[in-house]
């Protein structure tokens, strides 16, 4: 008789996990929680697979009594309650750990490139969206280039009519996808608040915002999607 195949065991999550999952039990998805403690969706993907999130679980813990016992569901609400409950790490000799993250600047002159690659751009480009709110608050204008195949633009490669005024119009690549770029200093660009509220009502998703401005000015197809996506802002004259 062949011996029999002994069962796997069942992954150990930690409590950052365990406390990921009670939310996603409760309705809340990854990209919510990581709303709620203001992190990259990544970094909740992370909790599973590389042990991350020590640092969040008195902030989780109390999320989750929130919802439990006041009915709290907001996710705006849950995160000013998370806030207070969220520490920095601290490195083997006690002192605080640096946070890895890339900067996000916009300079006095309101200077500031943001870029949301494929990883990012399937989490919302959620990197994106602090640039685009303090564009807004500081009134500047912006301009955006996507990435996506060329057979997902309406108009023909090179078409004034899709992005006028533009020297820097397309750029095709070898895999068939094409950049092609939307408002520029020349031209004026577009109103940062207004891209603002569009986040704002695209759940905080600068993705699904951008191509829903693609659809709307009759860019693109329904079915296109963004590969690749890069956010610039400047202060007007």
């Amino acid at each position: 008789m062949p011996p029999r195949r002994r069962r796997a065991p069942a992954p150990h999550h930690n409590e950052a996990a365990q406390l990921a999952d009670r939310l996603q039990a409760a309705g809340y998805t990854k990209r919510d929680i990581a709303r709620i403690i203001n992190r990259d969706p990544s970094l909740v993907s992370q909790f599973y697979t590389k042990n991350k999130g020590a640092a969040f679980v008195p902030a989780l813990t109390q999320v989750l009594a929130a919802i439990r016992s006041a009915g709290i569901t907001d996710t705006a609400e849950l995160a000013a309650i998370a806030a207070g409950h969220i520490t920095r790490r601290t490195t083997a000799a006690g002192t605080r750990a640096r946070v890895r993250t890339k900067a996000l600047l916009i300079t006095p002159s309101g200077t500031g490139t943001g870029r949301a690659g494929a990883q990012a751009i399937a989490s919302g480009s959620a990197r994106l969206r602090p640039l685009i709110a303090e564009a807004a608050r500081q009134g500047l204008r912006l301009a955006f280039t996507v990435r996506l195949a060329g057979t997902g633009y309406v108009h023909a490669s090179g078409s004034r009519t899709d992005s006028p005024g533009i020297r820097r119009d397309v750029i095709q690549r070898t895999d068939h996808t094409e950049e092609r770029s939307y408002g520029s200093a020349a031209t004026g660009g577009f109103d940062a608040t207004d891209f603002a509220r569009r986040v704002d009502r695209s759940g905080g998703d600068v993705t699904a915002a951008i191509h829903q401005w693609l659809l709307d000015t009759g860019r693109i197809h329904p079915g296109a999607h963004i590969t690749h996506l890069e956010i610039r802002t400047w202060r007007p004259r």
